[in-house]
């Protein structure tokens, strides 16, 4: 047998090796998906089994807004929740700061970039959480770009060492809290930070600072292009599906020990992923709020209809005075005061602007006595003039890269081809953004006709779909009996006729 194996000929030889090679290959393949799919599903049945708050329409003792990253949540946080909740209610450094135990206090308001893993640290039973949902495709196609404008504000240092040393030294000094220290622009900054200056670097030693292209998002001279950001592992982990990881519980900041496997499990085997996604609607159907970024007025409105009238409620029942608000004003520490500081050694002009935000929140009088009304008026002044500060802030970070300048215009030169890629990255965030737009026209829809929110059942939705319904049988009749009386009219013009 040994001697028929040495005389065989070498390509028969090469053959078996390269078919045992494969048989061995692919039993290897087959245990690591048995095992991921077994560590996938044990997880997803357990988090279904997970204890949550079985009535959702009514807001509990704690409100935990779980902060998608650029969804527009920042507004909701400053021009919302800060105007309804006392400083005394809100968890320390909650916004701001994340990993921490909010068990040490009596806190009312959690809001963080945190995930849905933090509610091993919340009581489930009298916890409510809220989000807000937005397109995959702009969700990354915005972190893209605020990972640029926070990056270039360091451009104004002479090297990276320069900028890199210099914002440990001012972070150092205070005790606020800067976008260097959030998840998940922790680990996006830094490496677009250091992307820019090697870019900027390369262009001097060329004595050219002139951009090849006219689309922002493809200047590979003056920044990453979109492209190479979509493709990068960095992203691929951190960006890519987020939304679903996030409500999952599953992102490489879980409080979770089995998180990381888990998520590299469905990044490596797509058919997993419909586990996390399953759980992910499950969550978002035990939420008191659901908004969509796109749907911004009527999201708004909803929030303070909802949630806003509950907490006003609340706050009326706990017998807080304008006094004792006031009082608890400067008890929390903003992160824009850090951001603020860090900007000083980098745009004069942008600290004042976001200092002048700040001393704005905080004197914003929170009225015991305030009405749903009256919030969605603050909310839209205060709205807009967050808005006007943060565009100065992005004009004046940008103007170091130009002439790249991200608008809405300026999207409109992505190819199709990054588009479909992003679109292809983010199968599932894609599916459950379909499923959050269900969920938001229903709720829509209910609270617009007036059904209460409290009564769970089915039956008043039914009757307003029979309502709507019965419309259409009126419009049909009402269109033949024009119909009819025109006819009659043209009958009596031609007898006119005929007896003249």
């Amino acid at each position: 047998m040994v001697e028929g194996v040495r005389c065989m000929d070498p390509t028969i030889k090469l053959i078996l090796l390269l078919i045992f090679f494969r048989i061995a290959c692919a039993s290897t393949i087959e245990k690591k998906f048995e095992h991921c799919e077994r560590v996938v599903k044990d997880w997803a049945l357990s988090s279904l089994h997970q204890g949550i708050n079985n009535d959702k329409h009514t807001l509990q003792d704690l409100l935990f807004f779980l902060h998608v990253p650029r969804t527009g949540g920042r507004s909701y946080y400053h021009c919302f929740l800060k105007k309804l909740y006392p400083s005394s209610q809100e968890c320390p450094r909650s916004y701001d700061k994340l990993r921490f135990d909010p068990s040490k206090t009596k806190c009312r308001l959690l809001a963080t970039h945190d995930d849905y893993s933090m509610m091993e640290k919340l009581p489930k039973e009298r916890t409510s959480v809220v989000t807000i949902v937005r397109n995959p495709v702009d969700r990354v196609l915005s972190s893209y770009e605020f990972s640029v404008e926070v990056a270039a504000r360091f451009l104004v240092h002479p090297d990276l060492a320069s900028a890199t040393k210099m914002s440990k030294r001012v972070r150092a000094k205070t005790n606020g809290v800067s976008t260097l220290d959030i998840w998940p622009w922790k680990y996006l900054v830094p490496w677009m930070r250091g992307d820019l200056f090697t870019r900027r670097d390369a262009r001097r030693q060329k004595g050219s600072s002139e951009a090849k292209s006219d689309s922002p998002y493809d200047m590979e001279d003056m920044l990453m292009p979109l492209k190479e950001f979509v493709d990068d592992p960095i992203v691929q982990d951190i960006v890519h599906n987020g939304a679903t990881f996030q409500i999952a519980g599953l992102t490489n900041n879980s409080y979770l020990a089995e998180a990381h496997e888990i998520r590299h499990c469905v990044q490596e085997h797509k058919s997993l992923g419909q586990h996390v996604l399953h759980v992910a609607k499950k969550r978002l159907d035990a939420m008191l709020y659901v908004g969509l970024t796109a749907e911004h007025k009527e999201s708004a409105m909803m929030f303070a209809n909802v949630v806003g009238a509950q907490v006003i409620s609340q706050l009326k029942d706990a017998n807080f005075s304008v006094d004792t608000l006031a009082d608890n004003q400067s008890g929390n520490i903003s992160s824009s005061h850090l951001d603020s500081e860090l900007e000083s050694n980098v745009d004069q002009n942008n600290s004042t602007l976001d200092e002048k935000a700040t001393v704005q929140d905080e004197s914003e009088a929170k009225r015991e006595n305030m009405t749903v009304a009256e919030l969605i008026e603050v909310y839209e002044g205060c709205i807009s003039s967050l808005l006007k500060t943060q565009s100065r802030r992005r004009f004046a970070s940008l103007k170091r890269i130009s002439p790249a300048n991200f608008s809405k215009e300026a999207r409109r030169s992505i190819s199709d081809e990054v588009l479909q890629q992003i679109r292809t990255l983010n199968h599932l965030d894609m599916e459950l953004f379909e499923y959050a737009q269900e969920i938001f026209t229903m709720r829509h829809v209910r609270l617009m006709g007036n059904i209460d929110m409290k009564d769970g059942s089915e039956g008043k939705f039914d009757r307003l779909h029979v309502f709507e319904l019965w419309k259409i049988p009126s419009l049909v009749m009402l269109f033949i009996l024009l119909l009819v009386l025109f006819v009659f009219a043209n009958a009596r013009r031609r007898v006119s006729k005929v007896k003249v």
